[in-house]
């Protein structure tokens, strides 16, 4: 949630939104296939917070996030409505999104380097009755 405020405090949008639809939390149903292309089965449930917002020009932001974080859902909807704003969209884009984006690939490859590091590369000798 720091990033996003951090951002928005970049941003210099003093945060005057009115609340369409507080910030409120339910369940969602995870899905999933055996293999990617089997029969759907239900995993289990998750908890997600959803928020509308409306800025005074008019801009309507939504957000839907994984857990039961109020704040970090009215700010990813501030976000979003202020994206849409054509003098806000390039600020948006360099002090929040690209952070986000930029911490997002540094876990990917980070994830990737300890993945790699446990890898196993099998391989087969030739052997003399096998050859033509």
């Amino acid at each position: 949630m720091t990033e996003i405020s951090n951002g928005l405090t970049a941003v210099g949008y003093a945060g005057e939104a009115t609340n369409l639809r507080a910030p409120e939390q339910g369940l969602v149903m995870l899905r999933g296939r055996i293999g990617g292309d089997g029969a759907p089965f239900n995993v289990g449930e998750a908890t997600v917070t959803r928020c509308v917002v409306q800025l005074k020009s008019g801009e309507i932001g939504l957000s839907y996030s994984l857990g039961r974080d109020r704040d970090r859902a009215r700010l990813a909807a501030l976000c979003d409505a202020l994206w849409q704003t054509g003098t806000h969209r390039a600020a948006i884009e360099r002090h929040v999104l690209a952070p986000v984006r930029a911490r997002i690939e540094r876990e990917r490859e980070i994830a990737a380097r300890r993945a790699a590091a446990t890898r196993v590369d099998f391989f087969t000798l030739v052997r003399g009755e096998d050859q033509p």
